[in-house]
């Protein structure tokens, strides 16, 4: 039986983590859900990037024990098997002891457990699936799922039998509010391959260097290298390229703002910015990915005029300074328009509706 809300409204336990790409949009939802009154708490692990994040949003967090299995070799999913009746087992505990009355899944191996005991104890179960195709998690228990929130309409084909709602990835408010800019002279340029980098867009970029000086083609550079490619700093500062180039951009909303073509993986997180911001993106899709849906994100992307797409075996100094070359004022503008209309600005609201329709 599903347990009863308490006088200060639901209980909703929200499960993923590993990557801020799955935590961040739930700590969107989670403080929606405080914000309408309700508790909000998060199941993890403690090496995943969820045991830092959560608790500086003020969020409580319960810790589980569970290893990955996606492209895992296989000594780790042998590991993950003999952790999941213990994980599943402890997710139970956690779920009955909280009198959780709903659970948002955003997929990956953390949630897994999570899903299955909410099942187990008749607790209903949305899933926030950011991309176009859905996670191994997402995809295997979607018949435990009660309700799927969707970034991309193509999703639902991967989901059949599922609720599926399009409700888009929530997004740092900040995004939204970043005016239409008409692109300028020189044109800015905002590169950044996340927290840790991007080897490949380090590398393409500073090839591309020499080919921007040589035509004379006025443009700066900001560039978030990551922290693990130290050594890009000096590199920029040498070559004397105009913009700045460092670790780690602490107010990527601001930096969103002041430019005019954004160069990125294609990530959901990644993508969701890039609509909410309604900038125009050239987007480098990680070859590594699970299921390859940063691929997929991409194409849905390139399909709706939103950005360009380069394979990343494709992408060298020389075919991007051509790519962003070739883009127009008029291009940029366009794309950077349709990028908006896959935006969806009430997305962290939408979820903690739906959370609360399925706790009644």
């Amino acid at each position: 039986m599903r347990p009863a809300s308490t006088a200060s409204g639901l209980t909703v336990a929200l499960a993923g983590g590993g990557t801020g790409g799955h935590v961040i949009p739930l700590l969107a939802v989670a403080h929606e859900l405080r914000r309408r009154g309700h508790d909000a708490f998060f199941i993890g692990t403690r090496r995943g990037l969820e045991s830092q994040l959560v608790p500086a949003q003020g969020f409580p967090i319960e810790y589980i024990e569970i290893g990955a299995w996606n492209r895992a070799g296989w000594r780790q999913q042998l590991q993950t098997l003999a952790q999941l009746p213990g994980a599943i087992l402890d997710s139970r505990r956690i779920l009955t002891r909280r009198r959780v009355n709903a659970l948002l899944s955003l997929g990956g191996y953390v949630a897994a457990p999570p899903l299955i005991a909410a099942r187990w104890a008749r607790i209903p179960v949305a899933a926030l699936e950011p991309n176009a195709m859905p996670g191994l998690v997402t995809r295997r228990l979607r018949r435990w799922i009660d309700r799927a929130l969707l970034s991309f309409d193509e999703t639902r084909q991967y989901l059949p039998g599922v609720a599926c709602e399009l409700t888009g990835l929530p997004v740092r408010a900040e995004f939204f509010e970043i005016p239409p800019r008409p692109p300028g002279q020189p044109r800015s340029l905002l590169v950044t391959g996340g927290s840790q980098g991007s080897r490949k867009l380090n590398e393409a970029c500073r090839e591309s260097w020499p080919h921007f000086a040589a035509a004379g083609w006025p443009v700066t550079f900001v560039h978030q290298y990551g922290r693990q490619h130290r050594d890009f700093r000096q590199a920029f500062e040498a070559a004397g390229v105009p913009g700045s180039a460092v670790e780690f951009i602490e107010d990527m909303p601001a930096a969103f703002r002041a430019a005019d073509l954004i160069i990125c993986r294609s990530g959901a997180g990644a993508v969701a910015e890039v609509a909410a911001a309604g900038k125009p993106a050239l987007l480098v899709p990680f070859p590594f990915a699970a299921d390859d849906h940063q691929a997929k994100n991409a194409a849905a992307m390139e399909r709706a005029g939103a950005a360009s797409v380069v394979r990343d075996a494709a992408l060298n100094g020389r075919r991007l300074f051509e790519l962003v070359m070739g883009l127009s004022d008029a291009e940029l503008v366009a794309m950077g328009n349709a990028a908006r209309r896959f935006s969806r600005p009430d997305a962290a609201q939408r979820a903690a509706e739906i959370l609360e329709e399925l706790s009644q």
